[in-house]
């Protein structure tokens, strides 16, 4: 039953014509937002693009970078939901170089045309250095006509008003080794994540834990025929085998002692059954199911300050609204719970 109050029936249906075109507009300015692709291959198979930047700070005094190590100077661009800028928070944060290194955050909402800034989300930030409102403005001031991925992490100079390094892997060594007369406290300053007599085993590790575990889980979620998903999600459990094996018999990967090839593993496994399970179709295991690796991945979370870098907000709402191609619905499914304080043991193993 419809009752007509005050107002003409036309009035109305005039009014709903606004609000159909109103809806429409909104609607059409929506479709306009172009959705995030991943690079792929002829066969299906997702493709990683390299990093643009690669130029590299330095404790030296002489200049010879041309980027010398300075607090203040320096400043990081990064999503709590990216995997690679995540290991640089990691490490920042366990060298105690939070207040020598600023930082921002995106919107964990990534379309075609890269990453945002927003301070209208939970622990997002705007751009405090550039007040850009996309991260692609920030690297056309560093590059004019760049016209590359737009990743995280970014390390942006301050006062040569340009990108250093857009490669995890390089800025979490610089983080490690070159800001060390900044380090909060003695015990940071000595902490060295890539010790010289553990260089070789660490690079060994890394060689075969980047494709078969960090980059094979995209391998896996982004593959579009399933010959390219079968060869990656394959690879990606003989890597976590392997990984268990490892760990069968020692507390880290290289030894006793903490090394970026934990963290680099780490940001990868603290995702893993929240995300890449489901979203990524790499349901084979879940890390719950791997007991060394599980009680390893809560000794990392566990480490003081290394939990305050995951925010599985912004992690399970960037893949699962991001990803149009994967989860055309958009919704954020509400688990698993995890705990990652449950009490790991692996203190006593042997430290040899």
């Amino acid at each position: 039953m419809r009752m007509w109050t005050g107002t003409s029936k036309r009035t109305l249906i005039q009014i709903a014509q606004t609000s159909s075109a109103l809806v429409r507009r909104k609607m059409a300015a929506h479709k306009q937002t172009v959705e995030y692709k991943a690079a792929l291959s002829s066969k299906g198979e997702f493709v990683r693009w390299d990093s643009a930047f690669r130029e590299w700070i330095t404790e030296t005094a002489d200049g010879s970078s041309g980027f010398p190590s300075e607090a203040g100077r320096y400043h990081l661009y990064v999503s709590l939901a990216c995997p690679w800028a995540h290991r640089t928070l990691i490490v920042r944060k366990l060298k105690g170089l939070e207040d020598v290194i600023s930082c921002d955050v995106v919107d964990w909402f990534l379309d075609g045309e890269g990453w945002s800034f927003t301070d209208k989300k939970p622990n997002c930030t705007l751009d405090t250095v550039n007040g850009c409102s996309r991260l692609r403005e920030v690297y056309r001031i560093a590059r004019q006509d760049y016209d590359g991925r737009v990743t995280v992490p970014v390390l942006w100079d301050k006062q040569k008003k340009t990108v250093v390094n857009n490669e995890s892997s390089e800025i979490i060594r610089m983080l490690n080794s070159e800001f060390s007369a900044f380090c909060a406290t003695k015990e940071q300053q000595s902490l060295d994540l890539y010790p010289t007599t553990l260089q070789k085993d660490i690079d060994s590790v890394n060689e075969w834990v980047y494709p078969m575990i960090n980059n094979g889980v995209y391998r896996s979620g982004f593959a579009t025929a399933q010959e390219a998903y079968d060869v990656a999600v394959r690879e990606v459990f003989q890597g976590l085998d392997k990984v268990e094996h490892v760990l069968s018999k020692s507390r880290y990967l290289t030894g006793g002692t903490l090394t970026e090839a934990d963290i680099r593993l780490f940001t990868t496994l603290i995702r893993f059954d929240k995300v890449y399970v489901g979203h990524f179709k790499c349901n084979k295991k879940r890390i719950v199911d791997y007991p060394n690796i599980w009680g390893y991945l809560r000794d990392l979370y566990q480490i003081p300050g290394v939990a305050d870098t995951v925010n599985f907000e912004h992690i399970t709402k960037h893949y699962m609204t991001s990803h149009a191609m994967i989860n055309p619905t958009r919704i954020v499914s509400i688990g698993p719970d995890i705990d990652f304080n449950i009490p790991h043991g692996r203190e006593a193993m042997s430290r040899s």
